[in-house]
């Protein structure tokens, strides 16, 4: 689960975390008095987006009025705001972040995820702040450090002093960025986070060490101990279709490409996308069943499937185990039944209930084509998708 920047600095400061101080406005008038509560003389008007790159689609702005922040904020909510990570439909701007200005001397990077190769939670640090991690990892891997944190001892003082003597900090910097990073962890781990991403991390003229950027994001399985966590999802900020899975209890993710796929398994799955585009196709999407869903959950996989409108063929893909093909092939039927299947459909099928699931295709009346293998259903949807063009 995403939440919003203003909110991850909410609860990242509550752990100690240093942020500038800001508040969260709907209306022009709103942002106009949180800048003259917060003083100064510099504020940043920020439009709050699940997505980076706000700063070069126009979604960052500083201000130096009160005039500026009240006609800023007023062109922002309410845009469409196109970044590299909306794609060109954009998201709707509803909310914008005013936060006080600061006079930045560095801009660094500081990250915290788990490392999926060694099963650790680890930190990233960069000097090149501001840009992409991605961008730095593909430019200059050499100026990213990662440090493994053992879970048994969990971080030390030393692991912070490590990261903040590669930033090239000195004196007081040091000792700020090390409670910076001990903080961030803390709350990396207390609020079982499987992300906090500080981009950039700055050094001010002063010498202080803050988050002037924050990303979280949660491990969705460890929610129900975190209420409050819950509470901020904001789902206008997820793709319809994907919400409506995640209510299903469907793991679902819209791609850009032609051919639904429907499988019980992630590991299946993606081998089935992967097949796909071996025989020159492209998937629309990843779904993954599960390995007990009901009747009903695949006929509400397979017309959410159908909703997106680039699909041009489904693929369904089932090894049963737990998942019995014959509740998969009756969950297809009644789905194409009553969604009017249009596109074409290749089914394979194995395992348990294998036989009885085919009897149940083929006496459907449907036009559903078999597969023996995932090989031969790969090539007969891509086939069959081609030759509809």
């Amino acid at each position: 689960m995403n939440i919003h920047e203003y909110q991850a600095k909410g609860l990242l400061a509550k752990s100690g975390v240093a942020v500038p101080r800001g508040g969260v406005a709907y209306t022009p008038k709103e942002a106009e008095r949180i800048a003259k509560d917060l003083g100064g003389s510099v504020w940043v008007v920020k439009a709050q987006i699940h997505a980076g790159g706000r700063g070069k689609g126009g979604g960052i702005k500083v201000v130096k009025s009160l005039k500026d922040v009240r006609d800023t904020a007023k062109k922002m909510i309410g845009m469409r705001l196109v970044t590299h990570q909306t794609g060109p439909q954009g998201k709707e701007v509803k909310r914008v972040y005013i936060e006080e200005g600061c006079a930045i001397a560095r801009e660094l990077y500081l990250g915290i995820l788990i490392d999926r190769a060694t099963g650790r939670v680890t930190i990233m640090a960069s000097t090149e702040g501001g840009v992409e991690i991605e961008q730095v990892a593909a430019r200059s891997p050499e100026k990213i450090l990662m440090v493994a944190i053992d879970p048994v001892t969990g971080i030390q003082p030393f692991h912070a002093r490590r990261l903040a003597f590669s930033l090239g900090l000195k004196g007081d910097q040091v000792r700020n960025a090390v409670r910076f990073i001990l903080s961030l962890y803390d709350a990396f781990m207390s609020l079982d986070a499987s992300l906090a991403e500080i981009n950039p991390l700055v050094v001010t003229k002063q010498g202080a060490v803050m988050a002037l950027d924050a990303k979280m994001n949660f491990d969705d399985n460890a929610l129900f101990r975190h209420k409050d966590i819950l509470e901020l999802r904001d789902e206008d900020e997820e793709d319809p279709a994907e919400l409506n899975a995640s209510k299903h209890d469907l793991n679902y993710i819209k791609l850009d490409g032609n051919i639904g796929c429907m499988v019980n398994g992630a590991g299946l799955a993606m081998a089935t996308m992967d097949i796909i585009k071996l025989y020159g196709g492209s998937p629309a999407n990843f779904l993954d069943v599960g390995g007990g869903a009901t009747r009903e959950r695949v006929a509400t996989a397979f017309k959410l499937i159908l909703s997106d409108a680039n699909v041009e063929g489904i693929l369904v893909n089932i090894f049963g185990g737990i998942m019995r093909c014959d509740v998969i092939a009756e969950g297809v039927v009644a789905a194409a039944r009553e969604v009017s299947l249009h596109v074409p459909l290749v089914v394979r099928l194995e395992g348990t209930n294998v036989e009885l699931g085919k009897k149940i295709l083929n006496e459907s009346g449907l036009a559903i084509v078999s597969a023996d293998n995932l090989a031969d259903a790969a090539e007969k949807i891509v086939k069959q998708v081609k030759e509809a063009e």
